[in-house]
């Protein structure tokens, strides 16, 4: 029996969709297009899928997050600027129980110290941070393997 594809719902927070020309130096020049292509790419290379959406809205990310239960495995995040300021989305990745990866295009902790502190990071099996749009495709990664250990971890003897 083959196991059904893996599901990784991405979600992309705040002024992601900037990306590529949107402070180059911080957050480079690749495209929030282009890293959900490579996504797609990688994803499907390894028998899995994705769904990536973005939103500059609080609300509707934690919708999307609550939506999640059922209907994807693990989620991929990076919230951007909720990281330092949403219990809502910390609420919401808490209430699904979902295996959940945070990544940062940037490095956190050699940012300004209000950036240090993330509310979201608790609730995820881990983050990644500071490899650009690499960050996305290691926390892809670590998604995959996470559920794929949970898996074996489940099946019967």
């Amino acid at each position: 029996m083959t196991a059904a594809p893996i599901r990784v719902l991405v979600l992309h927070g705040p002024n992601l969709n900037l990306l590529g020309t949107r402070d180059p130096a911080i957050y480079g020049t690749t495209t929030l297009a282009e890293i959900d292509a490579e996504l797609h790419r990688r994803a499907a290379a390894r028998g899995a899928t994705v769904e990536c959406v973005q939103s500059n809205h609080e609300g509707e990310l934690v919708t999307l997050i609550q939506q999640a239960r059922g209907r994807f495995d693990a989620i991929l995040m990076n919230p951007a600027a909720y990281t330092h300021t949403s219990i809502a989305l910390r609420d919401a990745l808490e209430a699904v129980a979902l295996p959940a990866v945070e990544v940062h295009l940037s490095n956190l902790h050699a940012r300004e110290s209000f950036r240090h502190v993330s509310l979201t990071a608790a609730r995820c099996v881990g983050q990644i941070s500071g490899f650009g749009a690499q960050s996305y495709f290691l926390g892809l990664d670590a998604a995959l393997q996470t559920v794929e250990g949970l898996r074996r971890a489940q099946a019967p003897a």
